[in-house]
Order: C-alpha cells, then structure tokens, then sequence
C-alpha cells in the first residue's frame, strides 16, 4: 500500500529540506513538487526563474485550464508511480487537499515563522526573486498560490514546527518518519 504525504508549507517554510531529509532515510521514497511543470516550463522561456512567474504562469494556467490543473498532473504522476512512499512537494490549494484526501495521503503542514521564511529564502537565492525587502516577500505571500496555505494547514493531519535550526527540524522530520514507518 502506498504512502503518500502532502508536504504543506509556505515559501521557505522548509519543504525542499523536509523532502530531502525523509529521502536519506527512505531513499526509496519519490518526491513530485507541484512547481516543477512550471519551472520546466518557463526554462524554456527565461533565463532566471521568478516566484512572480511562476505565480503568474499557474495563474494563467488556472484561468485558462480550471483551478485544478497542478491538482490533476500530480495526480497522474502518483497513479502511475510504482513507489510505496510518495512525498508531494508544496501543495498549495484547496483542490490539492482534496485530492490527497481522496487517494488517502497525509497532510503534513511545516510551521515556520514569515521573517525566518524571508530569511532563509534570501540566503538560499534560489529564484532571481528570493533577495526582495520583507515587505515584498510578505506582498508575494498574498498571493493566489499562496493565499490558501494557512488555512488548509489547519487540516492538516501533522504539523512539523521549523522556527529553530536544522538539527532541531530534522529530529521533527525524524519522529513523523518513525510514526510512519510504525504505520
């Protein structure tokens, strides 16, 4: 029986490190990050990927195809996956929970604090955006992919605090893992 947990989580809440921490103890585990269509997609296009982008781009693609379109390609890639542990990275709307309800997935929401979030994506610099003043990260928080977070989170089965530094993050990751693996 598969294993699917949504990892829930605002920009720079930690997703990317919760995955990868859970793959040195499962590396049989795959990761599908709801973005990556979208990064792939405007690779094509720029040179220097945006989280504005690519927040217009899904907006695009929402207004265009229906508010589920990142709901359905994840979707597909789970069904056809033969993996037992599945990890999908930065759910972001409604129609993401519900669908991870429907297959029976957990929901897994990383507390982090928006000023330890700004700055973690500021050293990090993974997208040309990340070093913007606190007032624009908190005015990109508002935006459409993101403004459903906090209350969905509320759902959520788990919730992995990730104010601290990453020794004390990963021993949050650790005891779920343990929880999981006793499941």
């Amino acid at each position: 029986m598969k294993k699917i947990l949504a990892i829930w989580g605002m920009p720079g809440a930690g997703k990317d490190t919760f995955c990868d921490f859970f793959k040195k103890h499962h590396p049989e585990a795959v990761v599908f990050k709801f973005s990556d269509s979208l990064s792939e997609a405007l690779n094509l296009f720029v040179d220097e990927i945006k989280r504005k982008d690519q927040q217009a781009l899904v907006n695009f693609l929402r207004d265009y195809f229906g508010e589920d379109i990142l709901t359905k390609a994840i979707k597909k890639k789970v069904k056809n996956s033969n993996a037992d542990i599945i990890l999908l990275n930065g759910a972001r709307v409604w129609g993401d929970y519900n669908m991870i309800k429907s297959i029976g997935g957990i929901n897994v929401y990383i507390k982090t604090d928006s000023k330890t979030r700004w700055s973690r994506m500021k050293d990090r610099g993974e997208k040309k955006d990340d070093n913007v003043s606190y007032e624009e990260f908190l005015e990109l928080d508002k935006g459409r992919s993101e403004k459903d977070i906090k209350e969905i989170a509320k759902k959520a089965e788990i919730t992995v605090e990730n104010n601290s530094d990453l020794k004390s993050f990963e021993e949050n990751i650790l005891k779920l893992i343990k929880e999981i693996d006793e499941k």
